[in-house]
């Protein structure tokens, strides 16, 4: 095990728009499951494993997980670009916190601690898809480290979750993120594409291979209802109940949620209410059919 003591950076910045409407009146990374907030049961989680040092970047809604810092004692750091530049303007702004350290996703749900174990080496989180796939798809070495990362792929095993990062990778990619972020193509992308093109230039990250229920992410509305049943009933959504009650049927008639519009002053998507497809425009408040 690493000599230094091992702490957490979440990131919480981002407006995960394909979870619409919800994601337009909730922080993806607030909202409950399973009868617990998906950030603070991540946070507990850290906690129950000793690691105290945590730090939540957000941007979108900011001001929502404020609460945070006195319930927990975490620290909160604002990106002010989540708008219009991707995670990389996240982890810029946290480079001081990158030691021996875990980065999470604030919506993931892990059903046990996965914290728990003591990492001697970097490592990526992967998952195993049957068949076709557009995830980052990973190619290791005979000792598992991770050789080549692809976009898309069949029968493999992609990148999900979280990351522990050892201080040996942490300097070096400070170092190569300071480097290579004044590029528009960095601010844009993915912390995970700078590793991926600068891969034999950095120390190795091992791939940690998970079963499938070890980790748990929901996209839309519709994969959360299979995981917490309870949302197939009660959406937590006041727009969903809205267009429920105008419509004169349950909230659990309606599903199929896409997002149109998820930018500016007002949310336009579409979704289906027994197998015809409609669209809702929040500017105005009307229901067309498509």
């Amino acid at each position: 095990m690493s000599e230094y003591k091992r702490n957490a950076i979440i990131m919480a910045a981002g407006t995960s728009s394909r979870f619409v409407p919800l994601s337009y009146e909730t922080p993806k990374g607030l909202l409950e499951v399973r009868g617990e907030i998906l950030i603070e049961r991540q946070i507990r989680q850290l906690r129950e494993a000793g690691i105290t040092d945590i730090t939540i970047v957000v941007g979108y809604m900011a001001d929502k997980f404020a609460y945070l810092k006195e319930k927990f004692g975490v620290n909160i750091v604002v990106n002010e670009d989540f708008s219009h530049y991707n995670n990389t303007s996240s982890l810029i702004r946290v480079l001081d916190c990158l030691k021996d350290t875990y980065i999470c996703s604030s919506d993931n749900y892990f059903p046990r601690n996965v914290f728990n174990d003591k990492p001697v080496q970097s490592y990526y989180s992967a998952l195993y898809a049957d068949g076709e796939t557009g995830e980052y798809c990973i190619n290791t070495d005979s000792d598992d480290n991770i050789t080549e990362v692809t976009i898309g792929g069949k029968n493999s095993w992609y990148m999900v979750g979280h990351v522990y990062l050892s201080r040996d990778f942490s300097d070096a990619f400070k170092k190569l993120l300071i480097r290579e972020y004044d590029k528009e193509e960095v601010k844009q992308g993915y912390w995970e594409d700078v590793y991926i093109n600068h891969i034999n230039q950095l120390p190795k990250i091992r791939i940690r291979r998970y079963a499938f229920h070890d980790i748990e992410e929901f996209d839309t509305i519709d994969e959360l209802r299979i995981f917490d049943k309870s949302y197939q009933c009660d959406t937590r959504s006041s727009i969903l109940k809205m267009i429920a009650g105008r419509m004169n049927c349950m909230e659990e008639n309606l599903s199929g949620f896409k997002k149109l519009k998820h930018k500016g002053t007002y949310i336009l998507f579409a979704f289906q209410k027994d197998g015809e497809a409609y669209c809702f425009n929040e500017s105005d408040n009307t229901i067309t059919k498509l």
